[in-house]
C-alpha cells in the first residue's frame, strides 16, 4: 500500500526531474548563463539608453529621479524609458539564450 507521503515524494521527484534539477543533471548551468546574459543585457541597455538620453536632451539622465530638484516630467519619462528598455533587453536576451540552450539540448540528445 502506498502512503500519502510516498505519493507526495514521488510527485516532487517527478517535478524535479521535469525541471532538470535532480543531482547530476545539467540544467542549473543554463539558468546561470541566462542570469548572466540578463544582467549583461540590462547593463548594456542602461548604457545605450543613457547615451541616447544625453544625445536627445543634451544633459545626463537623472541619477536619482526621486530627488525633488529633478523635474517630475523628466523623472517620469526617464523612469518609463529606462524600465521598459532594460526589461525588454533582459527578456529578449533570456529568450535567445533559452532558445539556444534548448536547441543545443535537442541536438545532443
Amino acid at each position: 500500500m502506498i502512503t500519502q507521503s510516498e505519493t507526495v515524494t514521488g510527485a516532487a521527484e517527478h517535478a524535479a526531474k521535469e525541471d532538470g534539477l535532480m543531482a547530476g543533471k545539467s540544467g542549473g548551468g543554463s539558468r546561470q548563463v541566462s542570469a548572466l546574459v540578463g544582467a549583461g543585457s540590462a547593463f548594456l541597455a542602461r548604457k545605450i539608453l543613457s547615451f541616447g538620453w544625453t544625445k536627445i536632451t543634451g544633459k545626463k539622465p537623472p541619477e536619482h529621479p526621486e530627488d525633488p530638484e529633478v523635474a517630475l516630467r523628466e523623472a517620469l519619462i526617464w523612469g518609463i524609458v529606462l524600465g521598459a528598455g532594460v526589461h525588454t533587453a533582459r527578456m529578449l536576451a533570456t529568450r535567445v539564450t533559452s532558445r539556444q540552450s534548448s536547441t543545443t539540448d535537442e541536438t545532443s540528445a
